[in-house]
Order: C-alpha cells, then structure tokens, then sequence
C-alpha cells in the first residue's frame, strides 16, 4: 500500500496525488507499534529522499514529499538513526534550491530531523550552514534562508547548539549591522535566531551579551523610512484633537517591513532581559531609557512587543526588591529601584501620550506597564496621578473601549488607590467617582467585580480616618451607596459580583455608617439575607466583622439578634474558613455590643466552641479561645456563663494542654483563657492550679506527659498565679520549693513541672523575696535525670531574668567556681541573654564585660555542646551590645585555635536575625572577615562558615550580595568530595569507612538551596550544576536529597540552564531511582531508600515540566523506563499530581 501510494505520489496525475499525500501523512499519524513503524520507515524514506533529491521532480512534488517527512520525522525521528546521515546530505542540499516554498520547508525539515540528530550529524549541519552563510557572493535570499536555518535549528535542539554559538554569533551580528538598508527580513531573522539562543543557551551565550545588548538596543529604533520630528514632547491637552487628526493622516506605507526588524529587537530584549538577571543594573541603566523613548512608536505591533521588555524588567526588579528586602542603612544608588525611581517622570509623560491615542491595544498595553510599575514602586505616582485621571476617565466613559481595556484602568486604580496615601487623590475624587460609579452598573461581570472593589478603595481614600475633617467626604456617601445598594440587591447576577457588593457594603456602612441612618434598616436586612445563602454566606460574615469593628459603633440592633442565631449556627459547619470566620466575628460583635446580646446566647456560643478546642486545628482553637476570654471579661457575664466555661469549655482546655503540638498563638491564647478564667465568677483559683499541676501526671493508659506539654502547663500556672495576686503568687511559690526541698527523686515529673513553673514564674515577677530560691534551684543540677538537669537550667536562667543584678552575678560566679555544672549553668545564662536580647533590654557595663571574659575563655572548650552554647550566648549578647561585640568577634577570627575561630562564626550565625537591627550597620563592612573563613584549614571552621553564610542568605541576603563573586567559587569547592576527609576505622572483624566532610557538603548545598531563593541574579546556574551539583546527585543518600531539592528549584527558576546540561544529569538519577537495597537491609536502610527514590523521582518530574526537555534522547528513554515499570509509575504519578 505504500509503496503504491508513493508511485501515486511521484509519478500520478495531480489530483491522484494530493489523494496520495493526504493518505501517507494519516498513515504515519496513525501508526502507533515500533514494528510496524520500521516496516514503513523501511519502503518510505527512499521514495521520499528520491523525490526531494531527484532533479526532473516538479516543485510541488518536491514540497509534498518534505511535507511527509517533516511528518516522518518528527514522529519516528530515533528510529531511523542509520538513515540520518544520507537524509540529512538531501536535505542540506534543497537549502540551495531555487524555489522559495522548497527552501522553507527544508528547514522545517532538518529542525525536526535534528533533534535526534547525534552530536557529530549537527556539528556537520552547523558547519555547512555557517560555511554557506559566510560565503559572501550568496544572494540575498539565500543567506536569509540560511539564518532561518540556525534560528530552527537553536530551536529544534536547544542547549546542544551551545558549542556552535562561537562560529553563528559574530556571524549573525555582522549581518545584522551590515545588511543593506532594504533587506529588513535579513535583520529579523538574525535577531530572532538570537533570542533564541538566549533563551535556550544561557551558559555559551554569555560571553556574548552586552554586543547582543548593544545591537538590540540600536534596532529598537530602526525606522530608516521616517523622521521623528517631535523632539519635545508635550502633554498640553489642548493639542489632544490636532494630534488625533495628525495619526489619521500620518505617514504609512504598506511596503514599509522595517517594524519586523524592530519587534524582533523587542522580542530579543526581552530574552536578554529574563535570561540574565545579573545584568539587571546595567539593563536599567541602558535599556530603560530606550524602552521609554520607544514609547513614541507608530506602529501597533511594535508597540505592544516593546510593553513586554518594559514589563520583565519591571518584574525583575520586583524580584530583586522581595528576594533582598532593601534595607535602610544600605542605601544602594545603583539599586534597580533607585535607577527606575529617576525614569518615572519620563514614562509617566509617554504613557499620557499613548494614553490619548485611538487603538484600544495600545491603551490596554499603556496599563499593564503602569500596573507593573505601581507595583515594583508602590509610591511612585503621588505627583502624577492628576495627569494620569483624563487617561482613566477617557478609558471607562469612551463608547469605543473594550471589556479589556475597562477592565485594565480599574485594575490600575484599585492598585494606585491602594498603594498612595489618600490626600493624594482628594482634589480628584469628583473625577474619579463619577467613571467608576457608571463602571459599577456596567453588563459584565469581570468589569462591574473590579469596579466594586475600586469602589472599596475608594471608601477608604475618601475618608481615610473617622476623626479628620480636612476632606469633604459627604457629596459621596449616597452616589456610592445607592451604586452598590443596586448590586447588592440584584440576584440575578455573577458570584463574583455578589460577594465584591456585600465585601463593598461592609466597607461603605463601617466607614460612612454616621451618615446612612436612614438607609440602614434597609441595608443590613439584605446583608443578613446572603448570610443564609451557601455562596455568599463566608463573605456576609467578613462583612459583618468589619462593621462591627468600625469605630463610629454602627446601631445594628435591627438585626443583632438575627445575626449571633446565624453565627452560633455556623460553628456547627463543616466549612473551615467559615468556621474562622465566624470565631472573628462573633468575638468582633460582642466587643462591641455586648450589652445588646442577651446572656442565654452566650450560653449557646460556649456549648458550640467547645467542640472546636483540640490541637487538630490550633488556629482554629487560639480563635475558639479568644472569643471564650471575651465572653467572660463580659462586665454583664453572669455566673451561669462562668459554670458553662468550667464545665464545657475548661475540660477541652485541659485536655489541649497536654499536646505536645501546642505552640504560638494557639498556647498564648489558653494563658489568656486560664487568666480570665480566675477572674470570673465562682472559679476557685485552687481548683484550677490542682486541675494544671495534675494534668502534668502520667497516666496509665497514654505513660508520661510529653515535655513540650510540660512547658505549657508551667507558663499556664505562671499566667494564672500572677492573675490571682499577691497572696496566691506567694503561696503557690512557697508549695514548689517544698516539692524541691522534699527529696523525691523516685518522682521525677512533679520535681520537672515545679522548676519549670519556678522558672516562667521568676520571668515574670522578681522572686528575691523568697530567699536562697537561687540554692534551692541549683541543688537539682544533682539530679540523677537529665531532664530535671536541664529544667533547672531553665528555671535558673529564668528566674534571673526577673532580678538580673542580684541573680546575674550568681549565676557567672558559678560557672567560675562549679567546674562540674559548667554546661548548665552556661545554659542558665543562655536564658538569660536570650530574653534580653529579645526584650531589647540592656546589660550593665561591667556585666557585660564579666560575661565576655567568660564566654571567650570557654570559646576553646573541647565539648562541642559548651561551644555551641557559648556561641549562641556571643550571638545573643551581640544583638544587645554590637559595638563591643563586633570588634571583639572579629579579632578572634585570626586566633590559633580552630574552635575559638569556628565559635566565633558559630556567633555571628546566631546574631542574623530576621527583624532588623541596630547591628547590621556595623557588622556589614567587617562580614567578609567572618566568612571568608570558608577557605579555612580546618573542617570545623569551613563548615561554620558555611552555616553563617546560610543564614545570611536566608534573612539579610543584602549583607553578603557584593560578597558572593569571591564566595561563590569557595562555597562550590566546600561540595566536591575530598578524599584526604576519609578514613577507614579498623574494628577488628571489619572495617568502617569515616567521611569527615560528608557534614559539610550537606551543609554547602543547603547553603546554596537558600541562595537560589534569596540571590538567584548573583548565582550563575551554569557553573554550578557542572560539575558540582552533577556529582552531588551522585553522592551519600544525606547529600543527595538537598541536591534533589536544588535540582527542582532550578528547572523551575533556570530551565534553560538545566536544558543545557540535561544529559549529564539523567545517570546519576537513573541510579538512583533503580538502587536496590541488600535482602538483609534493616527497615530504616529500606525506608531511606525509599524516601530517596521519591525525592530523585519528584526532581524528575520537575525536569519533565520544562519545555524543550525531549530534545534530550536519554531524558527521554528515562522517562520510558519509568512509565514501564508499575513500581516507579505509581510513585511518579502520586508525586506529580501533589
């Protein structure tokens, strides 16, 4: 059959072989098994290589036949690798052909042919292309077809044509720049086959960038055939008609292809622009103006081509500002904000000008560039915005604007309302209100929800405050009321549109509330109504929250009661987020009108949140909580409210308690609860401490309490004794210290519970009036547990907190004399600097001093723990003291010991925090002498450094950016496997081998795992994956899971960095996945390896989500080898769909 309709093909008549060709190409459509497909690739390939060779075929033969191979080709590409060498001689020859439609298809061709290709067929395609490209006496034509050709072939292979680029590159430059003045194709093809190789070969471009920067920056003004005679702009309004004549009969000439050269200088900016976020600061500083003078362009596709450049960088830079978080004292000039920051006046004025302009696509493209900006500068537009309002009122009245367009200035200013202070816009607020209030009653629904949410900012920015007076804000009140009133009550509408209204409402009757008395009783019925319904009911309750919480106290009693029934009711509902929601708003409303509600309500609030107390859900629980303290601080609360607490509420509070999950605010919130609990009516102060203290013992069925639940319980007691005053406080005081007195080491909890209790009650009341509590507490560091040891510790270090200058110097004359209670005592002094550092408060002098004579005389302790404590004390104290503690920490850099070098970077880890502090000024210029310790003789120190420099990046990336050149290639060293760092133990029947670098290398990966996310414009991606990450994915299971992680953060941020070197990758995680532990392998080693091969198989797949990935054959037969093996499918495909 195919050999019959080949014959049809080659030799029919012409409608027989339009037939015959329709035919062949559903074959090879259709043909799904390999066997069959080679039995076919076997009689096609030389009927189709006679008809494009064969020099009697007729054109359209010939483009049939490329037609069906392009088809052939690109399907079954890998199964005819004997065939590739004489397919790709016939088809290079049709390069040359005469015809025009034969040479266009040949390069569809060859590009499906060449990506499975070997490396050598491409080199030698490459070679002959260059070779004819630089054969100078070609004809025009020809070279354009040739250009066409690498620019097909870059794309068809990607990051396999890095090697070539040193021949193409200057080549196509030359063309570009030397090209006559009409062969404008010439040009465009250059340009597009170079943003193509920015795209897909970022690591062999490189070299190349700022010549490939220079040419599209000359071409993005290429208008050979007009003169731009409008040196000054201007924004006088009065000149909007003239100009509008001017465009209709301004220049054109259909003739005029010279807009292609410059879209494709757009479109190859933009590559440069998201390839190579190192070069941001330079972009700004020579690309930004062209971009802004380029504003002026004629032409429709131009324009919108050179709004995406103008875009990505935007974006860029926002990515530069959230991932380095500029900080204040580092005022950077050059920064990318800065340098955009002096532009803004300049496009501001362009973008009126295109503002004022007849094509909708160009207004719509005006937009998304200010949306961009406004939200990379958030505050950049206060001057601008009344020049900017014709441009929106012109945008939502003209009769002629698009959905689209609408859409996009409400866009604008929603964000612009939003991002400015609002006396900015109160001279404008007339101007603005009227578009945005016709835009409100508008037929679709996209646009009616996005001018109900700028009627939301609108709320805000009319009267910013309920006290100021300077704004008129009363003209408003009711347009904007009755606009949304009509939406709100109309129900046959969008979702969208329903919950924009009742969100819009809420705002409105909170902020305007004084001036719409009459309107409420017709308003909050209807907000009650969509409270019933299950779409808009979440929205109603968020609704409600903030009318409650609105200071001009809203008379809402026409529906209050109707509204609590509603809630009280919701608590019952599956829907969390509604659940939440309610919490909020119950608690708002009883805040506000308390004495409104009658006390049996409350009686059914308490009954229905008790069922929501448990650590399943702690946010919902701290909720629960928090509305359960208002409730009860209720001055009307009656005792039946406190005995519904005690029986319904106290039992699941008690039961929280002993999770070893509670934390934050969750735990904070049962504190509070446990404080107003005393103050209620009929508690017993007693009763509840018995109820606390006895929920610490263990119980026979669940064993021990869990320590994190021991904690808890003692700040809940400590919370609860200072609510109960004086007399209580001191009594419960004198109870633990006879628990500590009486020698009951058999029970070991209660002795635990009472120093901890001791020590958050000492934290938080001075406890000196008790006396020798200080010698009581250090008799436990006898203790025989070493839990008891290090709750004494605690309590120790606590209860010095509450009295530094009479406990302080205890503590430090201790740790001189008790060589045995070295580590706890260092430990109670932890404590100590740790709370200080966090209240901000300050030591005395000679304190200070006395503490670090003492930490730096433990800085060479030969147990780990004591260094590690010592370090964390520095890094503390640091934050509180850093002019006295930077100088000293530096000296010690240069100190013979490693350990004292290592604790001293092991200190400055500590003292990076992620708030801001007055630190950070001086500990900048001197950082580089604390990590460039990574080039350190000793492990120890190299890994500290490592570590520090993790947590630079982590929470001040802006320390340590203008480092990183010089830290990069050291960091990258610290990942290679060091042979000298292994040794072999000898353990009588076998031996052991010993890594002593293994932590290291984990330590320098997860260090760069944290770079990608905070420094990715300082990483260069490329150096890096080849060969340090490549043999990463080949190391110890501990080093190959954050190689996995890295792996997937790279195909998502750098795709084309990882296309590039695809290949190398494949072995490493083909192993991995297919290890197979010993048959005698315990659970944990099978275990490990499974996690393994899940953590290799996630990163897989997220190489498999990168487009352009089946250009690489042996990515390819991995992803094959996965789909056929039942095990390894079921595993990839849960992952995927995670």
């Amino acid at each position: 059959m195919i050999n019959k309709l080949c014959e049809k093909l080659l030799n029919g008549k012409d409608q027989h072989r339009d037939i015959a060709s329709i035919a062949l190409k559903t074959l090879v459509a259709e043909v799904a098994t390999q066997s069959l497909a080679q039995s076919i690739l076997g009689s096609i390939l030389p009927k189709l290589t006679y008809g494009i060779t064969a020099p009697v075929t007729s054109t359209e033969i010939k483009c049939e036949c490329l037609d069906i191979l392009c088809d052939v080709l690109h399907k079954f590409g890998n199964l005819m690798a004997v065939d590739h060498e004489r397919l790709l001689g016939a088809l290079l020859s049709q390069l040359c052909s005469n015809q025009a439609s034969v040479r266009k298809k040949t390069v569809s061709c060859i590009a499906s042919l060449a990506s499975s290709l070997s490396d050598d067929l491409l080199a030698k395609a490459t070679v002959e292309v260059v070779q004819n490209l630089r054969n100078k006496g070609a004809k025009s034509e020809m070279t354009r077809t040739n250009i066409q050709m690498i620019g097909a072939l870059s794309r068809a292979v990607g990051y396999r044509f890095g090697p070539h680029l040193s021949d193409t590159v200057p080549v196509l430059i030359n063309y570009c720049t030397s090209a006559s003045e009409n062969d404008e194709e010439l040009r465009e093809y250059s340009l597009q086959a170079l943003e193509s190789f920015l795209l897909r070969c970022p690591r062999d471009i490189s070299s190349y960038c700022d010549k490939i920067l220079h040419l599209t920056l000359e071409y993005l003004s290429y208008d050979p055939n007009f003169t731009d005679n409008m040196e000054e702009d201007t924004d006088d309004e009065s000149l909007e008609e003239e100009e509008e004549e001017e465009s209709a009969n301004e220049y054109t000439d259909d003739e005029d292809v010279s807009w292609k050269v410059r879209r494709a200088a757009a479109k190859c900016l933009a590559a440069l622009i998201v390839s190579r976020p190192e070069m941001l600061a330079k972009l700004y500083e020579e690309a930004c103006p062209k971009l802004i003078e380029r504003f002026k362009e004629r032409e429709e596709n131009v324009k919108a081509s050179t709004n995406d450049p103008r875009v990505d960088l935007f974006n860029m830079s926002w990515g530069w500002l959230s991932e380095t978080g500029i900080n204040s004292y580092i005022h950077m000039c050059c920064s990318p904000r800065w340098l955009l920051k002096q532009e803004v006046p300049k496009i501001i004025k362009s973008i009126n000008r295109q503002l004022r302009e007849k094509s909708i696509k160009t207004k719509v493209g005006a937009f998304s560039v200010l949306k961009e900006l406004v939200v990379v500068l958030p505050d950049c537009l206060a001057d601008h915005i009344g020049s900017l309002i014709p441009g929106i009122e012109k945008a939502l009245n003209d009769k002629s604007s698009t959905s689209n367009l609408k859409i996009e200035a409400l866009i604008f200013t929603r964000l612009v309302l939003a991002s400015h202070s609002p006396s900015v816009f109160h001279p404008y607020v007339k101007a603005l209100s009227s578009p945005v209030l016709s835009a409100v009653g508008e037929r679709y629904y996209k646009v009616t929800a996005e001018a109900l949410r700028v009627c939301g900012e609108l709320v805000r920015v009319v009267r910013p405050n309920i006290e100021a007076t300077g704004f008129d804000f009363k003209p408003y009140v009711h347009p904007i009321y009755n606009a949304i009133m009509s939406r709100l009550t109309n129900q046959d509408q969008d979702q969208e549109v329903k919950e924009c209204a009742i969100t819009c409402m809420g705002l409105v009757v909170s902020t305007f509330g004084d001036n719409l008395k009459v309107e409420l009783p017709a308003c909050l019925p209807v907000l009650v109504d969509r409270m019933g319904n299950e779409i808009t009911r979440l929205t109603a309750v968020k609704a409600f929250a903030v009318i409650a919480a609105s200071p001009l106290q809203i008379d809402i009693s026409c529906v209050l009661e109707q509204v609590i029934t509603e809630l009280t009711a919701f608590l019952r509902k599956a829907n969390r987020a509604l659940r939440q929601a309610t919490l909020g708003t119950l608690n708002s409303l009883i805040v506000a009108y308390g004495d409104k509600i009658v006390s049996s309500a409350y009686e059914v609030i308490i009954i229905e949140l008790s069922t929501l107390i448990s650590d399943s859900d702690l946010h919902m629980t701290a909720l629960a909580l928090e509305l359960c303290r208002t409730l009860m601080s209720d001055k009307r609360s009656s005792s039946a409210i406190g005995l519904a607490v005690r029986n319904k509420v106290l039992p699941q509070a008690l039961t929280l308690i002993k999770s070893s999950l509670l934390q934050g605010q969750a735990l904070l919130a049962l504190q509070n609860f446990f404080a107003a609990l005393v103050y209620s009516a009929n508690t017993s102060f007693d009763a509840l401490l018995d109820s606390l203290l006895s929920s610490a013992k263990p119980s026979p069925q669940a064993g021990g309490v869990a320590k994190q639940a021991l904690y808890s319980i003692a700040q809940c007691v400590a919370v609860l004794c200072l609510a109960a005053g004086d007399q209580k406080y001191s009594s419960t005081v004198k109870m633990l210290t006879e628990i500590l007195k009486n020698d009951s080491g058999i029970n070991s909890a209660k002795q635990h519970l009472a120093l901890l209790c001791l020590g958050e009650i000492g934290r938080r009341k001075d406890l000196s009036s008790h006396a020798h509590i200080e010698n009581i507490v250090i008799e436990s560091f006898q203790s025989p547990f070493e839990e008891i040891k290090s709750a004494a510790s605690y309590a120790l270090g606590n209860i010095a907190v509450g009295n530094l200058s009479k406990y302080l110097p205890f503590i430090l004359d201790q740790i001189d004399n008790q060589q045995k209670k070295q580590y706890l005592l260092l430990h109670s002094l932890k404590e100590v600097i740790v709370r200080q550092s966090v209240d901000k408060a300050e030591f005395q002098d000679s304190s200070v001093e006395k503490i670090l004579k003492l930490l730096f005389n433990h800085c060479e302790s030969e147990e780990e723990g004591v260094r590690n404590v010592v370090a964390e004390c520095l890094g503390k104290i640091a934050l509180i003291e850093p002019a006295k503690l930077v100088p000293a920490l530096k000296v010690r850099t240069a100190s013979p010991t490693a350990f004292t070098r290592a604790t001293v970077v092991i200190a400055v880890k500590y003292s990076v925090v992620e708030r801001p502090e007055k630190i950070d000024e001086i500990i900048y210029p001197e950082v580089s002498s604390f990590l460039m310790l990574i080039k350190d003789d000793d492990r120890h120190v190299r890994r500290a450094a490592v570590l520090a420099l993790s947590t630079f990046a982590h929470n001040k990336p802006n320390l340590i950016k203008g480092l990183l050149p010089e830290l990069l290639p050291l960091l990258y060293d610290q990942t290679i496997v060091k042979q000298e760092l292994i040794r072999t133990v000898d353990l009588g029947p076998f031996k052991h081998i010993v890594d002593d670098g293994l932590e290291l290398r984990k330590a320098a990966f997860e260090c760069v795992d944290t770079l990608l996310d905070s420094c990715l414009d300082q990483v260069n991606p490329s150096s890096f994956i080849v060969p340090y990450l490549r043999s990463g994915l080949d190391d110890h299971y501990d080093v190959k899971m954050p190689c996995h992680l890295i792996l997937s953060k790279l195909s998502e941020k750098c795709p084309s960095a990882v296309l590039a070197v695809l290949d190398s990758l494949v072995d490493p995680l083909q192993k991995t996945i297919n290890f197979k532990p010993k048959p005698d392998a315990v659970k944990q080693e099978v275990d490990r390896n499974e996690d393994m091969i899940r953590s290799a198989l996630r990163a897989i797949a997220s190489l498999n989500r990168i487009s352009g990935g089946d250009c690489s054959l042996k990515f390819k037969n991995l992803m094959n080898e996965i789909s056929k093996s039942p095990a390894l499918w079921e595993k990839y495909y849960s992952i995927r769909n995670e």
